[in-house]
């Protein structure tokens, strides 16, 4: 998942980003101003925003409503210290999904994120099955009833992703995007690496669930037959 953080206070970004990383396995992007963070919103495709309302340049308030405007859907958790009714009312009125006031605790905004993503992918458990494989959401593992499959961060964010999207066609681009942030140093076979080793581990418990290429096209995650 790939989610932005739009928040002045710098040290709390970066909290947070490591928070999220750490919890999430999320992909995460930093924008310190209003103006630079409501371009970054409309240009890329999150997964979910973390948005302070009071900002330089341009407010989280205004941000929001050109999202919603613009039909960007992208879930809107508001971070702010405004801890008025009316705010609260006007950041939800203004297609907000979530709040929280600060300070926060990191867990619950985790809890938060977490809820948001599900919501979005029309996930209501934190429990995706896939034939005969389960993968936990919160626990960060993938297993049948016998095993464990094996994986590194990154490969399990590529396989909730797919999960999320179980029987939808998914491109390498649509990966990439999703799994990186900008910091990221991609390699042009980064995706069919992360695939192969999925397979391997699939096979390894005698494949609960298929991932199909489509060739020219991306990946399919399906129930084995």
């Amino acid at each position: 998942m790939r989610i932005l953080i739009v928040e002045d206070e710098e040290k709390l970004a970066r909290n947070v980003a490591k928070v999220l990383r750490k919890h999430l396995d999320a992909a995460v992007d930093i924008s310190t101003d209003g103006q630079d963070g409501c371009h970054m919103a409309m240009s890329e495709p999150y997964d979910a925003i973390l948005l302070d309302l009071m900002l330089p340049k341009k407010d989280g308030l205004s941000i929001l409503q050109e999202l919603r405007k613009q039909n960007i859907s992208t879930p809107v958790l508001i971070m702010t210290a405004r801890d008025g009714t009316e705010n609260v009312i006007a950041g939800l009125n203004a297609g907000s999904d979530d709040y929280l006031t600060k300070p926060f605790d990191m867990a619950e905004l985790v809890a938060r994120i977490r809820a948001l993503l599900r919501r979005s992918y029309s996930q209501p458990t934190p429990s995706i099955r896939v034939g005969e494989l389960t993968i936990d959401l919160n626990s960060r593992q993938a297993r049948t009833r016998d095993d464990y499959m094996q994986l590194r961060p990154l490969e399990f964010a590529l396989l909730e992703y797919l999960a999320l999207r179980v029987g939808s066609l998914v491109s390498k681009e649509e990966i990439l995007e999703h799994l990186y942030d900008f910091n990221a140093e991609n390699f042009s076979n980064v995706v069919e690496v992360h695939i192969s080793r999925l397979r391997k581990e699939l096979q390894r418990l005698e494949n609960p669930c298929t991932i199909h290429t489509v060739r020219g096209m991306g990946y399919r995650l399906e129930p084995t037959p």
